[in-house]
């Protein structure tokens, strides 16, 4: 890693205040030149000991950055991962209040829950697949505590930054349905989007890797690296295989997984 601690904890404290203030900060990348994954992790680590500490308790993990446009436009291979916490969660059909968040958008992807711990560097698809309670339909609400560019330059976000920004994670709704995983092909597995009734996105599980079971082993192998694992009870969303759209105030949300099942979300 190239920053210090106290950059670490520095940049940690000014994510956390900036997400209860709803003011933006500038770019981690281009105030610590040099910046490192295993930096941004590493905020991202001292910003979940901050929400901790603060009364937050963890609900699950997402991934990000599985679809190849998304990597491609952030110049890397591999994906992201960021934390769920309780107050994340919203019901399906149900309503964001007004100023929740700074800059939202929505993406489309397949929640797993799962009913046993996953841990290790030698997990396979058969094992979690056997570890998922169920899958359901869901709606990722998308966050940036991050400026998107930074207004002088114009550099745009990179991955440390959204990776320090607990992976641009904010909210998430889970549909009604549930599926095992084990009688359906998740590849198969797709949604249309729309946005106040107009379609907006369409896509396929295989957009997450070719099957959103590979991002879960992905993220559990990633987790073993840092002595972390996924619990049982845990809700892990796959990643996306839509582009995220933006949720501007009054917009209604709804993701139609035909057999799948559907998710909506309004904004106030």
């Amino acid at each position: 890693m190239s920053l210090s601690a106290d950059q670490i904890e520095a940049a940690a404290g000014d994510l956390f205040t900036a997400e209860r203030s709803g003011k933006q900060i500038g770019l981690l990348s281009r105030r610590f030149d040099g910046m490192t994954m295993d930096d941004a992790y590493a905020v991202q680590d001292a910003l979940i000991k901050r929400k901790l500490a603060a009364g937050g308790k963890i609900a699950g993990w997402k991934i990000g950055l599985t679809s190849k446009a998304m990597q491609h436009a952030l110049k890397i291979d591999i994906p992201d991962s960021g934390i769920l916490f309780d107050d994340m969660l919203f019901e399906d059909d149900g309503t964001v209040p007004a100023g929740r968040f700074i800059q939202p958008r929505i993406e489309a992807e397949i929640a797993f829950v799962m009913k046993q711990p996953l841990s290790g560097t030698s997990v396979t698809a058969g094992d979690v697949l056997a570890a998922t309670d169920y899958v359901a339909p869901s709606l990722e609400i998308l966050d940036t505590r991050i400026l998107r560019a930074d207004p002088d330059t114009g550099q745009t976000r990179s991955i440390v930054d959204t990776i320090a920004d607990n992976a641009a994670n904010a909210g998430l709704v889970l549909g009604a349905q549930r599926h095992n995983p084990r009688e359906i092909d998740l590849r198969w597995t797709g949604a249309i989007v729309m946005r106040n009734g107009e379609v907006e996105e369409t896509g396929l599980g295989a957009g997450v890797l070719d099957d959103p079971v590979a991002g879960i082993v992905w993220l559990v192998k990633r987790l073993a690296e840092y002595g972390q694992s996924v619990r049982a009870g845990d809700v892990v969303l796959s990643g996306s295989f839509i582009r995220p759209i933006e949720a501007r105030p009054g917009d209604v949300f709804h993701a139609d997984f035909g057999p799948f099942g559907t998710v909506s979300q309004i904004f106030a």
